[in-house]
């Protein structure tokens, strides 16, 4: 089946890195830009298990060509885990003369509680983009529109890069810019070309075979610490297996999380009563047990940005 899908996308690949390797997939150097400007590499860093194995194995040399900066959007609303481990990765990168930048515009939780205050001052429909698990009027679940991918993590690197190269909003971009992109063999369903078409995707660790386990034992034999998945505290696509992890050791983001599913029962604007589990229950009191866990949510994380 993941064959059968590496096949299909393969249309989704850029021109450079299209040459099938064994029957499956590529191994190529991203083009220069046009007119003799330099083509600038770039990481998508999430600071997750796979993005953070990627900067590393770039910086070993082991991914080529070496990218010019790794890009880290900020929402907010990172578990304290993510963000001591992401202070620690831009040391590790600096020593091998790989910039990180973190980059934010806004932050997602007070979005959110603006957005959950201003109903409840004026009567007015809130804006909120996460994608809240619904139950409706007549009894049936869906889910409220993602648009948190786009603007708390896609936009603001994109903006980023503008100014890395030195361009104005609007203004046309000359440069070809290749994005790594952190998904790895296990994740195939989460590749997608860039919608901008002066950004060139490319992912590294589905050019060398890795899945999520193989990063994990790279870092391993490097000595390096297992990073941590990096998702928002409240992002409603957490399985079982994150909520019980932070219930059980992440106290303070457990509570966070627990005050948001109860304050986002007063945003009316949606068309249903909005959940942050996807069983539709207040969340401390879902059971969580480890031995409920079937599923791994791969199809629901964020477009390659979050959770890698």
């Amino acid at each position: 089946m993941e064959l059968r899908k590496s096949v299909e996308i393969i249309g989704c690949l850029p021109a450079s890195s299209r040459a099938l390797v064994g029957g499956l997939y590529w191994s190529g150097m991203p083009e220069e830009a046009g007119g003799g400007r330099k083509a600038m590499n770039i990481i998508s860093l999430g600071a997750g298990v796979q993005s953070t194995t990627m900067l590393l194995m770039a910086a070993h040399g082991e991914i080529t060509p070496k990218p010019d900066y790794a890009i880290f959007a900020d929402t907010g609303w990172e578990p304290k885990k993510v963000y001591q481990h992401l202070e620690w990765l831009k040391k590790e990168a600096a020593k091998f003369g790989i910039k990180v930048i973190v980059t934010q515009e806004k932050n997602i939780k007070d979005d959110l509680l603006f957005a959950i205050n201003s109903e409840s001052k004026t009567g007015k429909a809130g804006f909120t983009n996460l994608p809240f698990h619904l139950i409706n009027k007549d009894g049936t679940r869906g889910m409220a529109k993602r648009q948190c991918t786009a603007e708390y993590k896609i936009r603001p690197i994109q903006k980023k890069i503008r100014e890395l190269l030195g361009y104005k909003p609007r203004q046309r971009i000359k440069e070809k810019v290749t994005l790594w992109m952190g998904i790895s063999t296990d994740e195939i369903q989460r590749v997608k070309p860039s919608r901008e078409k002066w950004i060139e995707h490319r992912w590294p660790l589905i050019e060398k075979r890795m899945n999520r386990l193989d990063c994990l034992s790279w870092m391993e034999r490097k000595g390096y610490p297992q990073p941590p998945k990096s998702s928002c505290v409240g992002c409603p696509f957490h399985n079982d297996a994150l909520w019980l992890d932070m219930k059980l050791n992440d106290k303070e983001a457990w509570e966070e999380a627990v005050e948001m599913d109860r304050a986002i029962k007063k945003l009316h604007r949606l068309k249903g009563k909005p959940y942050l589990h996807g069983s539709c229950q207040p969340l401390d009191e879902v059971y969580l047990h480890e031995n409920q866990i079937t599923i791994d949510l791969f199809d629901n994380e964020c477009e390659g940005m979050c959770g890698v």
